[in-house]
Formats: structure tokens, C-alpha cells, sequence
């Protein structure tokens, strides 16, 4: 750990949990966490990409990086030096994770995340600076909801892009995401 560097934490969708870094799904194609992981790769901060087990429960996972999160913090990394970045069930563990460490220097990225479950839902809340991307094609909307009921956003930036791959937009490397999310963490 070193406290003057950056660190970015990024948190896969569901269909990766388990032994398969490469899981197809009929619809949506092939998921590949490696070149997710080496896209999102960058000289200007240290990426931190867990590999979940299948069945992982979010809170329990959520409670995990808030704690690697705690323990940088705790080792003088600056909040504002901090990322969560999470794509559909990884964002839903983001967000709970930005609500157990109730910082609002850290940075949120969320990618087709916001679903209408979570409208209302007291464990739904962002603290923090807060970007988002959702895919027009895809169920998983705006995150505009999410902002409203979060009352600790500093800051709140949202894209939308229309690839036509709905959900499948982020299970690879896509410029159309990963270049405004590289911009965000290395800015």
C-alpha cells in the first residue's frame, strides 16, 4: 500500500461468479472478465478485481471491500485517491459498499446498475462522487432515481450510450464505456 497512489476496486456482474472468467450467456454473448480487467488496466492507479465465488451473498461482499477500502484509508490513501467501480450485480455490491463505508470522497462508477428494485430502498443509497453509464437498449436505466435518494452525492455524472447490445454492452472492453470510465479514475 502506498498512501499517494490511487486505487480502483472493479466488481463484475453476476454471470462471472464462480471458476469461469469467460461465461457465455444465450443472449448477451460472451462475458470476458480478463480483457474487462486489462481495458480497465492502468500505470495511473493500482486495479483491484476480485474474482467472486459462485453464490456470493452482495452484503457480505459489500462488507469485504469496505473493509480493504477501511484498511487504505486507515494506511493514509486519501478517500478522494479511492474508486468502486461495479457493473449490474457488482454496482448493486458497489453501492451497498460506498453505504457501509460512508465516505463522501470516494468516487462511485456504476455501469447498468439502477434498476427499478432499488427505487425507495433504504439500502440504496450513494455516498460519494457518483458516475454512471447506462446502455439505452438495456432494462438497467438511468441512475437519476438513485441520486435523488441519495442525499450524501457530491457530485453526479451520467451517460447514457446505444450500442444496441443492451446488458452485453459491458461484458467486454467497449470504447463507448471504457474510455469516459478511464477519464473519470484517472482524472
Amino acid at each position: 500500500m502506498h498512501a499517494n497512489e490511487k486505487y480502483v476496486f472493479y466488481s463484475h456482474g453476476l454471470i462471472v461468479e464462480g471458476s469461469n472468467p469467460t461465461p457465455t450467456n444465450p443472449r448477451w454473448g460472451l462475458y470476458d472478465f480478463p480483457k474487462v480487467k486489462a481495458a480497465l488496466a492502468s500505470d495511473k492507479y493500482n486495479l483491484i478485481a476480485y474474482h467472486r465465488a459462485k453464490n456470493t451473498k452482495p452484503r457480505a461482499f459489500a462488507r469485504k471491500l469496505a473493509a480493504d477500502v477501511n484498511l487504505l484509508i486507515k494506511h493514509g490513501v486519501k478517500p478522494k485517491n479511492i474508486s468502486l467501480v461495479g457493473f449490474s450485480r457488482g454496482g448493486a455490491i458497489t453501492i451497498l459498499t460506498s453505504s457501509y463505508i460512508q465516505s463522501s470522497d470516494i468516487n462511485i462508477i456504476l455501469l447498468a446498475t439502477c434498476n427499478t428494485f432499488m427505487k425507495g430502498h433504504v439500502e440504496f443509497i450513494v455516498i460519494g462522487n457518483f458516475h454512471s453509464i447506462y446502455e439505452t437498449s438495456d432494462g438497467n436505466g438511468s441512475c437519476q432515481f438513485l441520486m435523488e435518494q441519495s442525499e450524501q452525492v457530491n457530485t453526479m455524472e451520467e451517460i447514457s450510450i446505444s450500442t444496441g447490445e443492451e446488458h452485453g454492452a459491458f461484458y467486454r472492453p467497449m470504447a463507448e464505456w471504457v474510455v469516459p470510465v478511464k477519464d473519470w479514475l484517472e482524472d
